[in-house]
């Protein structure tokens, strides 16, 4: 069964965005369909409000639903119509009584005779040649006629609202009833060109389409942006630990990134830092590994081939076989301790705090310690300590414990090698303004390998009488502590006198 291959991040990125732009392109439409309804609907309820008060005129000057009442009524009260485009006025029949339409509603023609008006509402105009007019009347007979079938079929005692495109203008129409005295009268329908409804809608259209393709457009540069500085870097990185976790003959390689200055730099850097950190311990646990097998094959020799001879053997040989078998063992238990014991420390060593700590003072409570401890072993071994910095302020950043254990295991080293009345010189210099040197000397054989630093590597010893004492681990287990503070670590034979020194050199805070 075939794993499904999860999802990019700019995958989800994309995927989210598009739900997103769904969920806001349905309220949008939404949006859309209701601004319309609501535009007409406040233009309704101006026109509602006209209906009304011109009902009240109606009724406080007593007019009936009458041709000649009413085309009274609209010449006197014609500034109450100015703005509209059309007022019509129907009896309970149906029957058209009163239009603004053949009113000349501009304020220029009020400040006409009445006459002129008078001859127009008898309808005593001549009839005008042009077809245009012809077309306006019969335009305009079809409409009463049609309002006259809402009216008498269709209109219920709710206003009735209408909208219509007329020569690619929009209109609303509002057709209601006239109740006066309790009594129904008739039917007013106000008319108003509605454009701007329209406008407003496609302005808002217009403007949310911008706003749309002004969000797709930031989205992409973004998708891009994340995509080439973010995500590939990323997945190449992930390329990069894939291929070190395989073993790859072609590794990843990643160092265009390392100038990078921001955050994907710097975590490109971390893991390059801690895979190959990883890859030394890695190599470090094979290699210990590889000497621990070879340090525990030789005892385990021993063990085998004394084991198959002690049944044989005679008492006296016995004795001596198990004196080999338990020399063996302890050696044997010796390596596995302090094997474990320095991964355990390896492990801890990354994990703890280094702070400031007095150097000095680390030195002289270990010394103490060990004086005493000679003393209570009646061995005559003096430990003197000559600080050679005028100012007793020498401060390292370290781990205090991890400092301890090294005089402590330099020491221990020192006094294996001791005779009685023997002196170990502890010297502690200034090298430069950076730099302190702590010089451990003994007054023992001295060092006779040709290459002194061999000391330092893993189960060496040149303890033949302690053999299984000494796991040989010590001195490397000192040398890798030195290293994590940044310091060195130096054996060498003195050269004033018989003995050895190993100087220990760690940088000092300024």
């Amino acid at each position: 069964m075939t794993q499904k291959k999860p999802a990019s991040i700019l995958r989800k990125f994309l995927l989210f965005n598009f739900f997103v732009f769904l969920i806001l392109g349905l309220f949008t439409f939404l949006y859309l369909k209701a601004i319309q309804p609501n535009l007409v609907k406040n233009k309704v309820t101006d026109q509602l409000l006209i209906i009304k008060n011109t009902s009240d005129h109606l009724e406080r000057l007593n007019i009936n639903f009458e041709k000649d009442e009413i085309s009274t009524f609209l010449l006197s009260t014609r500034f109450l119509f100015q703005s509209l485009d059309r007022v019509q006025f129907y009896n309970l029949k149906g029957d058209l009584v009163g239009d603004t339409d053949i009113l000349d509603l501009d304020q220029d023609i009020f400040t006409q005779s009445d006459f002129i008006v008078e001859q127009v509402l008898n309808d005593s105009i001549q009839e005008p040649e042009t077809n245009i007019i012809e077309n306006e009347k019969k335009d305009s007979k079809n409409t009463s006629q049609k309002f006259k079938e809402i009216i008498l079929n269709d209109l219920k005692k709710e206003p009735l609202i209408i909208e219509s495109k007329i020569k690619n203008n929009f209109f609303v129409q509002t057709l209601s009833e006239v109740v006066i005295d309790n009594n129904k009268s008739g039917y007013i329908l106000v008319s108003e060109e509605a454009n701007e409804i329209l406008l407003a809608v496609q302005e808002r259209k217009n403007f949310i389409i911008r706003t749309v393709l002004a969000i797709a457009l930031v989205i992409f540069i973004f998708s891009v942006f994340l995509n080439k500085y973010i995500l590939k870097p990323i997945g190449l990185l992930v390329r990069y630990t894939d291929s070190i976790k395989s073993k790859s003959d072609q590794p990843i390689n990643i160092d265009k990134f390392f100038t990078r200055r921001d955050e994907i730099g710097k975590l490109i850097q971390s893991i390059n830092e801690m895979t190959i950190e990883l890859q030394k311990r890695t190599n470090r646990a094979e290699n210990f590994s590889m000497d621990l097998a070879h340090e525990i094959r030789n005892p385990l020799a021993s063990l085998k081939g004394a084991s198959e001879l002690i049944d044989k053997a005679s008492e006296n040989n016995r004795e001596k076989l198990f004196k080999i078998i338990n020399h063996d063992v302890e050696r044997i238990d010796r390596l596995i301790t302090d094997y474990s014991q320095m991964l355990k420390d390896e492990a801890s060593l990354v994990r703890e705090k280094m702070v400031k700590i007095n150097l000095n003072s680390i030195i002289i409570n270990v010394v103490d310690d060990f004086k005493q401890t000679l003393i209570s072993q009646n061995k005559n071994i003096d430990i003197k300590i000559e600080n050679k910095i005028k100012k007793n302020n020498n401060y390292i950043l370290g781990i205090e414990n991890r400092i301890e254990q090294v005089i402590a295991n330099l020491l221990d080293n020192a006094i294996s090698f001791s005779k009685d009345k023997d002196q170990i010189l502890i010297e502690i210099l200034e090298k430069n303004k950076k730099e302190c040197s702590i010089f451990i000397k003994d007054e023992g054989p001295g060092f006779k390998e040709k290459n002194v630093q061999n000391i330092f590597k893993r189960f060496y010893s040149n303890r033949p009488s302690k053999f299984g004492e000494h796991s040989g681990l010590g001195l490397n287990i000192v040398k890798n502590i030195i290293e994590l503070h940044n310091g060195k670590i130096v054996a060498s034979n003195r050269r004033d006198k018989k003995g050895a020194q190993i100087e220990v050199r760690l940088p000092k805070l300024t």
